[in-house]
Order: C-alpha cells, then structure tokens, then sequence
C-alpha cells in the first residue's frame, strides 16, 4: 500500500457505506479528532477505516454487523434456525441494489476498496429480492486498488443462545485473487477493554520499552505513586480455566490491587497506551475518547496520544462529544508539531455531509470559540 506524508490514509472518501451516502476528507492528519452531532456518522466513519484495513474481508463484515446486532434469522428444512450478518446493513439506507456500491479509501493515493452486491456466474443470488428474508446467499464482489485485486466474501453465520445454529455447507466460488494484506487495526468503544482484551495487549509489549508507557500513562493519575503493573492469573472454579486480570502495586501497598478498582479512567488510559503500542503501523480507532478521563487531564491524554502515535507510525482516528476533549486536544496537537493533530467536525448542509478541516494553526481558537460536538 503506497502512503503519502508517512500515512495510511492521507485523505478519506467514503461512498455508499451505512449511514454515508457520500462524505471527503481532503487531509487526516497523524491524529485525527472527529466533532459533530450525535448520530451524525462520526461512528460510521471509524467503521469505515475497519473495513479498508481489514481489505473488506468476510471476518471483519461480519463481526461489524455482529456488534450492530444487525442479523437475520429463518427456520431451515430441519428445524433449526440460523443467524447470519445482513450485507444488505452495509449499504446506503439499507439497499442493496444491483446499482450499489461502497467505496472506502485515498483518492490521493488510488487506495480504494470497493465492495458491490454481486455473484460468479452462475451462483444463485437473491440478494435483491425483498420479499426474500432468508438471503442465505447473499455474496458480495470486493476489489482493492488501481489494478484491483477482486474476491467474493459469504460471511459464515453468527451465533447466539438460544436460536441454536449448524455451519451451512458454502456454494463453491470460482478462482480468486489474494485479498490485499491486513492492515493492524485496533478499535477501543465507548466501553472499557475487558479481561480478555487487555491481557493480549499487555503480552505484546512485556519487558519492552512500550511497557514503560503503558505504566507511565497511570502516572497520568497517580503520579509516582505506581510502582509496577502487571496481569496474573487466579485460579477459577467456574469455568475451568485460568482467569487473568490486570494488577497494580502501589506506594505503600503491601499488596498489589485490581486496576479495574481504580476507576475507569485508569482503565482507559491503560487500555489506549497499550493499544497504541500494538498497532504500530496501522491504525487506532477510539470512539468517544474521552470516556472515564477526568477534563484536566485532557491535555495530558492527547500529549501521549499524538506522541506516541508518531513515534510507533501509527495513525489515530477519534471521535469526541465533548468540548474539555477537544480543548485538551488543541492544547496538545499546539505543542507537539512533529505530528499534525487535525479536528474535523462532521455537519449536514442541505442534506449532505460535510467535513471541516481545523488545522493545528485554528484549533485553539475553534477550541475556545467552541464548535458543535453534540
């Protein structure tokens, strides 16, 4: 993938995709921070940087419109119901016609990734039936490039008690190319990383220097007050398995407690340190960043933000409803030149979405004049 001023996407366009009949952002910067209106598409939009890093893959649809709860279901001839992602959520206003498509990419740098309803030929497809609710054939055609490389995806069926389910047996498709590589991509949403999550970050950067900076991010809150941190094991009963859990040892302490009983600032900062030392190269995503952080330490926050995502390569898209964040955003991109921090706020005129670009040079007066983020 070509990158332009050392990014990924230097520029975004997103055509056709969920709530996005056509949106462009002609410039993301190292960090970008995304304003705007609930229900606006400020969501949509880092759903949208999912799907181009994961190249349109079959896994990464699916688990999108799996945490959507975006589904449907249909008894089979032997009585079992199957749940399966509905493509048809993926397009514009929900219509999947034989005319639709989505684009997601640079215009810059012709890395776009185009997906369309379609099918070998051949293959059975009654994608655009609407009397039809069991499109259990329902295929998608997705290319990537200036010379794209195309595949179909079927996106195997999702599971949830109590609709009890069975792998369908897949109609063959014809020869492929590769799908592009992956790009790292990590998500973090309004909500705090589980146990799960975080004791896969936290393996990853153990006895390396991106450890000190996932301890160095608590230090936001309790400065020297926190000695070491580490994620052991309990012994469970129920279920069987070794459970582990991320601990803290403080000053004075004489034994090491829960991180999650530090409140969920201290969980967030955790969580993103660790996740912009995993995604070194690719992206970060983080809806509603300012969730659980306390409004003075803002500036702190996004200090280690845009600093660390220009030391690791990575490039951060966020989102925010709150003015203390973009405030401490301002403050931070201002003192940290050598990676361009930019706010872009999300607006409908007429209808059609647009993005506004404030540039490092207007982020503190767009900051202190105040801008819609609701």
């Amino acid at each position: 993938m070509f990158m332009a001023n050392g990014l990924r996407l230097p520029d975004l366009s997103i055509s056709g995709f969920r709530g996005i009949d056509e949106l462009h952002m002609p410039r993301l910067g190292r960090v970008t921070l995304l304003a705007g209106r609930n229900g606006i598409g400020k969501t949509t939009v880092l759903d949208a940087v999912r799907v181009f890093a994961a190249g349109g893959r079959a896994s990464a649809l699916a688990k999108m419109l799996w945490d959507r709860e975006e589904l449907f279901a249909w008894d089979e001839e032997d009585g079992e119901r199957v749940l399966v992602p509905d493509l048809r959520a993926l397009f514009y206003n929900r219509e999947a016609s034989r005319t639709a498509y989505i684009v997601i990419g640079s215009r810059g740098c012709n890395d776009q990734l185009t997906i369309k309803p379609d099918a070998p030929s051949g293959m059975q497809l009654d994608f655009f039936d609407e009397s039809v609710e069991d499109t259990h054939t329902q295929t998608l055609r997705v290319e990537y490039g200036a010379k794209p490389s195309w595949f179909y995806v079927q996106p195997e069926p999702a599971y949830q008690a109590p609709v009890t389910t069975r792998r369908r047996a897949q109609q063959t498709l014809p020869e492929q190319d590769e799908p592009p590589p992956v790009i790292e991509c990590i998500s973090l949403g309004p909500g705090m990383l589980g146990n799960d999550d975080l004791e896969r970050l936290w393996d990853n950067v153990v006895l390396t220097p991106d450890e000190d900076r996932a301890v160095a991010a608590l230090k936001l809150v309790f400065g020297d007050a926190v000695e070491r941190v580490a994620v052991v094991g309990d012994e469970a009963t129920f279920p069987r398995r070794r459970r582990r859990r991320a601990v803290v040892l403080l000053r004075g302490q004489r034994r090491p407690i829960s991180l999650r009983s530090l409140g969920d600032g201290a969980l967030r900062l955790f969580g993103v340190a660790l996740a912009l030392a995993n995604s070194r190269g690719g992206f970060l995503l983080i809806d509603e960043a300012e969730n659980g952080i306390h409004y003075s330490l803002q500036p702190d926050f996004w200090n280690m933000v845009i600093r660390t995502a220009h030391e690791n390569d990575v490039q951060v898209l966020a989102t925010t409803h709150s003015s203390d964040c973009l405030k401490g955003f301002a403050k931070a991109a201002s003192e940290f030149r050598e990676a361009e921090g930019l706010l872009i706020r999300l607006s409908r005129q007429y209808g059609d979405l647009r993005a506004v670009e404030y540039p490092e040079s207007e982020l503190a007066i767009a900051a202190e004049q105040g801008i819609e983020v609701r």
